[in-house]
């Protein structure tokens, strides 16, 4: 929103104020904060304070590099939730300063600090580490306002704020050549500097400025993140309004934003961790194949068991199927009743299918919508379970379902029940959850059970509680660390119940570089895991796009064959040809290359779920933070910290993609090139540019799935350790199928390995590229 008609000029319609003044500041009496009152004109004389609105700034110390900064119009507004759920695992320790000298007054958390300018006319507060060695960010002259719309002509006005909208601002200033990234999965330009964005969960697809995953952090690559705290709609403009600044508005009487500093992106994204959770840890075997019936096909018990057999037949292991929308009767989504008509008998289904190897687990779709041409909306109306209108009617509508109403979770008892309706799915043998919606959530004229909560914030904010609800479920039943979800909505601290996927894409080209940006931008919020639809979900991918994007979708952490009108098994995208690259044998390749690097990958990922960080799609930035190509490059991505991929958007093959500074080694054959500079390459279906960093030990699982036994197999028990252009000192941490670190295998003197006893067991070979070293 822009509150400007060019540099000079108020926007039509809009009354704008700013903070001119630094009139006082005054040190909390913890010392943990400064608070700075700030006038809307400069202060000359005593008749200068009559008559005019204060802005009050709150910059207070939260833990080591993370200074949060409030600004308030009307104190006297209420704080109504609901709020983030912040510093879930506890209040780090803080040991804040408050000093002051000629440069003015100083507040710092550790290795951040903020200066307040010591004129009172001056308006600067400058964010900086404190070892002086590096200025971050500052809100410097008219960056800090408050804004009417429409605009007043008299302060009378303002006594009745019902037909006036009050916001708040701060605006940020950039740096010459500064890019800015995260705020969710956003789909457009990787780099956001330009953009208007809105921080507001919508159902849009993969193809517009809307976005599903809406979160309020953005990472900065001069070593520093923002995350503005309220699930209210938030309005960004990133070097869009004033060139040279980052404008962050909320419709409200408060903002309030963290700045953290890193000051690598890692540690960024690891302070960020702290202050909105931890990404949970998913199990090993979630990180096989997903194969799902589609959206609309036709299917049933039958058409099941013969894709899982076919499958199976194929040597192409499915760790999970998932029962998609048309489990359940039409016009009665979801009230959690099989259709009995094509599923008869779905415990004995399930077990069936397991007992046969055909398949490990089991997901089911879920929406929180109750469609009312089923008898359960009847029962969820009249015990309060549904979200009212204000005048008491259940709120409906018909987009989606039939007069579908909407879960109301703001009411312990609507929690308990729905809870109750997961349970009886488990029973029947599911084991994960789609969590699908919860993006259209109403604003005007709804009242939640919980009176207390802003139907405006509850919008974002659904998201968060939706998927926690369903998630502590699946713990409660199958453990901790066994609880998975396929989530399509998201806010900040969602990462803390895993996994999602990056919805509704096309099947094309374009649609792939859309989910690739999608999914480095929600990686740059903490989310560890992240999956698509593999293929594309509207229409029918050719079969090129389908084996391209396999090659793709199979280096994500999570990978899901998933489609809307047509099935995504292999053999009907092309014909079941039986030529050289056909899509089965594409399939089958990728599938066994990530079992086999599920050590390394499965290692890397519980670094990420300790860590913050996104296992896989890793923005190369995160890695080469100092590259300042690095920070564009959104067509490749990191898989952990060592290998490089960069999937084909082509036909023919014809790929261009970038190696930052180092040796790199193809994994395919072998051959090194030396970074920095960019590479063009051709493939065919079954390679694409994938490259291994120096200095890597690589530890290689076995290659085919035995007896069912999934990408949760023993991966000890055998395989291969790759050296990648290592010296001495070099290493790799070893984990178990659960995650537990058993050893560490380090590069010797001799370049030999050491550790090998201690983490590894059964039949190892050794392979080095020095031995090799077939320079390109």
């Amino acid at each position: 929103m822009k509150f400007r008609d060019g540099m000079w000029l108020a926007a039509e319609g809009k009354t704008v104020q700013y903070a001119e003044d630094i009139y006082t500041t005054t040190e909390r009496e913890d010392g943990k904060a400064i608070k700075l009152l700030c006038p809307t004109r400069h202060i000359y004389s005593r008749g200068d304070v009559l008559n005019l609105s204060t802005l009050s700034i709150d910059i207070e110390a939260q833990f080591d590099g993370v200074i949060s900064l409030e600004v308030c119009h009307f104190t006297g507004a209420l704080r109504h939730g609901p709020n983030f759920d912040l510093y879930p695992d506890g209040y780090p320790e803080c040991n804040p300063s408050i000093s002051k000298s000629s440069k003015g007054t100083t507040i710092s958390s550790g290795s951040l600090s903020a200066t307040v300018h010591p004129d009172q006319h001056t308006f600067d507060i400058r964010f900086h580490a404190t070892d002086g060695l590096r200025e971050l960010t500052s809100l410097l002259n008219r960056s800090v306002g408050l804004a009417y719309s429409p605009a007043i002509s008299n302060p009378k006005q303002v006594e009745d704020l019902r037909d006036l909208k009050h916001y708040v601002f701060t605006q940020t200033e950039l740096g010459v050549g500064e890019s800015i990234h995260g705020l969710g999965e956003r789909f457009g330009a990787f780099n956001k500097v330009g953009q208007n964005i809105e921080v507001w969960n919508e159902d849009g697809g993969t193809s517009s400025d809307q976005a599903y995953k809406n979160v309020s952090f953005w990472m900065s690559s001069r070593g520093y993140g923002v995350f503005i705290d309220t699930p209210d709609k938030i309005d960004l403009e990133i070097g869009s309004e004033r060139c040279c600044r980052l404008q962050t508005s909320v419709e409200s009487q408060r903002l309030k934003w963290y700045l953290i500093y890193g000051p690598t992106p890692k540690e960024v994204l690891t302070k960020y961790s702290i202050l909105t959770g931890k990404p949970g840890k998913v199990p090993a075997w979630s990180f096989g194949l997903w194969l799902s019936t589609s959206f609309t096909t036709n299917y049933d018990e039958e058409t099941v068991t013969h894709f899982l057999e076919e499958m199976k037949e194929r040597s192409i292991p499915v760790e999970v199927f998932h029962f998609d929308c048309f489990w359940l009767r039409s016009f009665h989504w979801c009230d959690f009743v099989f259709d009995s008509k094509y599923f008869p008998d779905p415990a004995g289904q399930m077990s069936r299918l397991k007992s046969a190897n055909l398949v490990n687990k089991i997901s089911v779709w879920t929406n929180p919508y109750v469609g009312q041409a089923s008898p359960v909306f009847a029962y969820a109306a009249e015990k309060g379970y549904l979200l009212k209108r204000e005048n008491g009617d259940v709120w409906q509508w018909d987009l989606w379902q039939t007069g579908m109403g909407l879960v109301d979770f703001t009411n312990p008892e609507a929690v308990k029940w729905f809870e109750g309706c997961l349970d009886s799915l488990y029973d029947l043998g599911v084991n994960c959850i789609k969590t699908d919606f919860g993006e259209r959530i109403p604003t005007k004229g709804v009242k939640w059970f919980d009176t207390k909560v802003d139907p405006q914030r509850m919008h974002n904010f659904y998201a968060f509680i939706y998927n926690k609800i369903v998630y502590e479920t699946l713990q409660r039943r199958y453990g901790k660390n066994q609880a998975v979800l396929f989530a399509r909505t998201a806010c900040a601290g969602t990462q803390r119940f895993p996994l999602c996927w990056g919805g509704d894409c096309e099947s094309t080209p374009a649609a792939l570089a859309e989910s690739i940006r999608g999914g480095l931008s929600i990686g740059l919020s903490s989310f560890s895991s992240w999956s698509c639809d593999i293929g594309g979900f509207e229409g029918n991918p050719p079969p090129w796009i389908y084996k391209r994007w396999v090659a793709f979708g199979l280096l994500c952490s999570h990978s899901r064959l998933h489609g809307s009108n047509s099935y995504r098994v292999p053999w009907l995208i092309d014909d079941d040809d039986r030529s050289s690259g056909n899509c089965t044998e594409v399939l089958r390749t990728f599938v066994r290359l990530k079992r086999r690097l599920m050590p390394y990958l499965y290692s890397q990922a519980t670094q990420s779920f300790r860590m913050g960080w996104p296992t896989s799609l890793r923005a190369c930035a995160l890695e080469f933070p100092d590259d300042s190509t690095a920070w564009y490059l959104d067509r490749q991505f990191m898989v952990g910290e060592s290998i490089l991929a960069a999937p084909v958007f082509t036909e023919a093959g014809d790929v261009e993609f970038y190696l930052p500074a180092g040796k790199w080694t193809s994994f395919w054959d072998g051959k090194t090139a030396q970074g920095p500079g960019w590479r063009r390459e051709t493939h065919g279906f079954n390679t694409l540019p994938l490259y291994v960093r120096e200095g890597t030990v690589l530890t290689l699982g076995k290659e085919n799935d035995v007896d069912g036994e999934g990408f949760g197999y023993d991966w000890l028990e055998g395989g291969e350790v790759r050296l990648y252009c290592v010296k001495e000192g070099d290493k790799a941490t070893v984990v178990d199928k659960e995650g537990n670190e058993v050893g560490t295998l380090v590069v010797g003197k001799d370049g030999g390995i050491e550790g090998i006893e201690e983490a590894l067991k059964g039949d190892w070979g050794f392979w080095r590229i020095s031995e090799l070293d077939k320079a390109q």
